[in-house]
């Protein structure tokens, strides 16, 4: 496969209250190391120059503590994960390939699972993959909308559902694989139209249906998966579950 992957990993953490001056939120402790440390474990299956880490706040931490075999690029301000990938554009203007989106706050998806995604939507030929799972616990998780055929349709932020959306079972993971051209074609299209005044990755899979472009999903078992790293309580649970992982093994 030629495959690389973008790992956005710029915040601050600030809603797991951070300490003047303390370590970005992908360098909090889970489990023993760092969250990004885990998440670049289960990416090993790419070469680690073909790694590009998303920095910002504090960068150097994140620099000198993975070293200099992986690629790094700045986001300056942290304009939501739409932006994390658009600053990396340049990098990619000669690459054609399979593009692997996964967050630095995500430990818990496995190598074999996100190197599977990748292998299916290459066999699929499609412009963007996305993997879903289901977990009735998370209950303000972004939805996997269909159409009346059960092809993709759009992703529903949790709390933008309607109640009808709401009931929906099918949970959107975080996880992307994209066809790069098409990531980076469709990606300037994405606007700043909510409340944060971010740019959402999550559009994107909507904009390429009305290219016309081919979107598909992958469906995990483990929907304990989904959970990222946002406050303290995620970081206890996220731990919880590395550690019962550990184990079995």
């Amino acid at each position: 496969m030629n495959l690389r992957t973008i790992i956005p990993a710029a915040g601050k953490g600030t809603r797991l209250n951070p300490k003047e001056g303390s370590a970005p939120k992908v360098m909090r402790l889970c489990a023993g190391r760092p969250l990004l440390e885990t998440v670049l474990e289960n990416v090993a299956f790419i070469p680690k120059d073909s790694v590009y880490i998303v920095v910002g706040y504090k960068k150097e931490t994140v620099t000198s503590y993975f070293g200099s075999e992986y690629q790094y690029v700045e986001q300056k301000e942290q304009l939501g994960t739409g932006h994390a990938v658009m600053v990396c554009e340049p990098a990619f203007r000669d690459f054609d390939g399979t593009v692997l989106v996964t967050f630095g706050d995500m430990p818990l998806f496995g190598r074999e699972e996100l190197k599977a995604i990748c292998r299916y939507h290459e066999q699929a030929e499609a412009d963007c993959t996305l993997m879903t799972a289901e977990n009735p616990d998370l209950k303000m998780w972004a939805r996997i909308v269909r159409d009346e055929n059960g092809r993709f349709a759009a992703i529903v932020e949790g709390k933008d559902c309607t109640p009808e959306q709401a009931r929906i079972k099918e949970l959107f993971s975080g996880v992307l694989v994209f066809n790069s051209r098409s990531l980076f074609k469709v990606l300037p299209e994405v606007r700043t139209a909510n409340v944060q005044h971010e740019y959402y990755l999550t559009e994107v899979p909507e904009l390429m249906l009305k290219h016309g472009m081919k979107v598909e999903t992958y469906q995990i078992l483990d929907g304990d998966d989904l959970r990222g790293v946002n406050t303290e309580e995620d970081l206890r649970i996220c731990e919880g579950i590395l550690k019962q992982r550990l184990a079995r093994r």
